[in-house]
């Protein structure tokens, strides 16, 4: 006859005691701190660390605010310097 099989790694034993526990106790806490973002392999080879992650995603975002003010609207003076015909 076979020993019984161990239960599987992701089932709880029987013997832990919650009754003190408080439910949502740190909810908040994490959904406000917890962001998580899975890189695939050729971009994690990249970045060795969420450090390097962070420092080039704020160089990015320093590289687009500067260039959404040169994509911008023309302003309008290229017109009044534009010669007059007399």
């Amino acid at each position: 006859m076979k020993p019984k099989s161990k239960p599987a790694p992701d089932e709880m034993r029987s013997d832990y005691d919650f009754s003190g526990g408080v439910r949502g106790k740190y909810f908040h806490h994490f959904m406000q701190s917890s962001n998580v973002v899975i890189l695939e392999p050729d971009v994690a080879t990249a970045f060795p660390n969420a450090e390097a992650v962070n420092d080039a995603l704020r160089g990015l975002m320093r590289l687009a605010q500067r260039s959404a003010g040169l994509t911008g609207r023309p302003t309008g003076r290229a017109k009044s310097t534009a010669r007059r015909s007399t």
